[in-house]
């Protein structure tokens, strides 16, 4: 139930949002909604519309840096990455250890369920780490759990009966309702009582054992962790909350994760993934590296949920996206091509050509029958003849656009090229290789163009045809502008674009410098007028907040609330980055719920700094819960309101925002002023909320 407080913000977040009238249409910033004559962006303006297109946000004090510096100069060093000191965000993701792993690394340490199966079936060994084995005897522990609730499930009235006496009976005695044998010999509710009590006696034991262990020196504890039956490590694992933040409290990463990983190995992968990518987003100096390769990593998009891809995520943002996001388009495209979450996502690694040896049981030299390729998972599956799943995206969503000239036949005809193009299963290195007795054989030709048979590099002829079609450049550039200038982006900026893609073969960054250094770009009335999407006001709200971030698992959970979880979208078009999917008054509330919570210190994890926030000045107040607290300085809520207003949207707020906001401070209870207590200072947590949550804060 929300405080009484809470309510009244909520109700202030409601009339805000109605009384500047953002909804699905409104928040689009239309042109034709705009004054004919806007003034050019002057030297302020021009620094922040840099910062609100090429970072996730401006954080306190950027603004006045990059006006410093040169706004032209700062956009030229993060075209150069490489050149920018990122060691403060390399500090935040060390903990991380998944990031560096290779993929065979990442299997042995968090092994997946088909992995423990083979440890249980005599075909995999476990590990003789003592860190690393006591994550695999836990899920073999797992594993015969699930099994034993399989069999309680079909109904077996002895294994029930054997199930509620192992749990309800002593090593020497039994309630009087039952026999050792587990039979029912008096009251049955009686029955129920007793081993409803006993369950609740052991969690009392297992809650003042987490106890016990969480008062240990970390090194002890681990020690004792390791030194647990596998069943108590089980019930172990089950820990939530503070309870659980209290047991990883000061392990070193790799102990943390093996305490997390007895519950699910699986997710200490995905989680460190997911919170590195928020943490790069909120803290790294090179921003515009960042931006670029969210829309890479959107742009040929992989669905983390599908199987092995949990796995294989990690290294393609690592090392199939990253060093490619400025570099030439074919580049990056081949690497796409070429990776095994690619692969395995839109299904091309099983694609077999019809006439292949091994569609046609064509037994290789010195061997008899047929071999199918390997599944990541370790299992054999047979041929499953053709695949045109990444042929038809390629095509549609990676180069020439749905409507770039090709048909279904090229469809076909490019999914016969990229046959043999598969990877190895884990335990050998699940790397790209090509197998020449999956290949289609024969001449292909796509969108007009004669591919003679030539194996392997059949594939590499079809990408650098696709990269330099006109159809891409066109596609990509419009794209680009889509995410740096306008939904809806002029013609003239897209195809001065494409001309540039075209004349320097695909270059990233002359094609970025070319949309920066045009007018359009800075069109005046383009000035925080793009709608932003749920990662980039989350990621804004945090860094315009100046917050300190030391778990972003609750910033992960808030992405998923609004429907935008990293690397979950399951459809190969990536997220939209348009306005008319993001906005509507249920999404534009759930933003505002954040950026008060956000303010008052209550998002798990993350704690406000008010750095910058009391008009760019260094806070006289103190913090407390993480919440941000009013300066001696902001003597009353009208002060608070305007210095936050500069702080957090440097001045760029509306009148009707002000006002709507400046009278909403007359609750006593958001003004925290009364009568009788003239200086009792105003509630700066809510007044930043409210800002965090505007109109103008919405967009960037």
């Amino acid at each position: 139930m929300p405080s009484p407080l809470r309510r009244r913000l909520l109700l202030a977040s409601a009339v805000l949002i109605a009384a500047a009238g953002i909804t699905a249409q409104s928040a689009l910033g239309r042109k034709k909604d705009r004054p004919n004559a806007v003034p050019p962006l002057d030297d302020q303006k021009r620094a922040v519309h840099a910062l609100n297109r090429l970072t996730f946000g401006p954080r306190p004090g950027d603004v006045e840096r990059v006006r410093q510096m040169g706004v032209d100069k700062w956009i030229d060093l993060q075209l150069h990455p490489d050149t920018i000191n990122d060691s403060a965000l390399d500090a935040k993701l060390a903990a991380f250890r998944t990031l560096r792993m290779d993929t065979n690394q990442v299997l042995e340490n968090f092994p997946p369920e088909q992995l423990i199966r083979q440890v249980a079936d005599g075909k995999a060994a476990v590990p003789r780490d003592p860190m690393q084995r006591v994550v695999y005897e836990a899920q073999l522990q797992r594993l015969e759990d699930k099994k034993e609730k399989k069999e309680e499930a079909r109904g077996d009235g002895d294994a029930k009966n054997a199930a509620v006496a192992k749990t309800s009976c002593a090593d020497t005695t039994c309630p009087a309702a039952m026999n050792r044998d587990g039979a029912q010999t008096g009251d049955a509710a009686q029955l129920v009582d007793d081993v409803e009590t006993r369950r609740r006696e052991a969690r009392r034991r297992d809650n003042l054992r987490t106890q016990e262990l969480a008062d240990l020196a970390p090194d002890e504890r681990m020690k004792e962790i390791l030194a647990m039956s596998p069943e108590d490590q089980v019930v172990l694992a089950a820990t939530r909350g503070a309870k659980a933040d209290a047991l990883l409290e000061g392990l070193n990463p790799r102990q943390k994760e093996t305490v997390e990983a007895l519950n699910n190995p699986e997710q200490v992968v995905v989680n460190e993934l997911t919170q590195a990518k928020l943490l790069r987003a909120i803290y790294s100096e090179r921003q515009l590296d960042e931006v670029m390769t969210d829309f890479w990593i959107n742009h040929f998009n992989v669905f983390i949920n599908k199987g092995a891809d949990r796995y294989l995520l990690t290294s393609y943002e690592r090392d199939t996206i990253r060093p490619h996001v400025l570099g030439k388009f074919e580049d990056l495209l081949v690497a796409t091509a070429k990776s095994p979450a690619m692969m395995f996502y839109l299904d091309n690694w099983l694609s077999v050509g019809p006439d292949s040896e091994n569609a046609l049981g064509i037994a290789p030299p010195g061997h008899g029958g047929n071999h199918p390729p390997g599944r990541p998972n370790g299992k054999r599956k047979q041929a499953s003849g053709l695949n045109e799943n990444y042929g038809r995206e390629l095509m549609e969503l990676h180069t020439l656009s749905v409507n770039g000239g090709y048909t279904q036949k090229d469809v076909t005809e490019v999914a016969k090229v990229f046959t043999g193009w598969t990877i190895d299963p884990p335990q050998k290195g699940s790397a790209f290789r090509f197998d020449p007795r999956m290949h289609e054989p024969g001449t292909k030709t796509v969108i007009g163009h004669r591919i003679k048979e030539k194996g392997e590099k059949e594939g590499l002829e079809v990408l650098r045809l696709l990269a330099r079609n006109p159809n891409t450049a066109h596609f990509i550039a419009q794209k680009l502008a889509i995410r740096f200038v306008s939904d809806d982006p002029p013609p003239a900026l897209v195809d001065r674009m494409t001309k540039t893609y075209l004349k320097k073969n695909g270059d990233i960054r002359e094609v970025l410098r070319t949309m920066f250094k045009s007018p359009e770009f800075w069109a005046p009335e383009d000035y925080r007028a793009k709608v932003k999407t749920p990662l980039e006001f989350v990621v804004s709200a945090v860094r315009a907040s100046g917050a300190n971030v030391d778990d972003a698992r609750a910033l992960v959970g808030t992405l998923n609330n609004m429907g935008m979880m990293p690397y979950a979208m399951l459809p190969p078009t990536g997220y939209s980055m348009k306005a008319e999917v993001w906005v509507n008054s249920s999404a534009l509330l759930g933003r505002m719920n954040f950026a008060l919570a956000l303010a008052a210190g209550k998002i798990r994890g993350v704690k406000v700094d008010t750095v910058g926030l009391a008009a760019g000045t260094p806070p006289e107040g103190t913090s407390s819960g993480g919440a941000i607290v009013a300066s001696t300085k902001l003597a009353d809520a009208q002060q608070a309101l305007a210095a936050l207003e500069n702080s957090l949207l440097a001045g760029d707020v509306s009148r009707q925002t002000h006002d709507t906001i400046s009278k909403q401070l007359e609750d006593p209870k958001i003004s925290q002023r009364r009568l009788d207590d003239p200086k009792r200072p105003p509630n700066v947590a809510a007044i930043a909320g409210l800002i965090l949550g505007s109109p103008e804060f919405q967009r960037r």
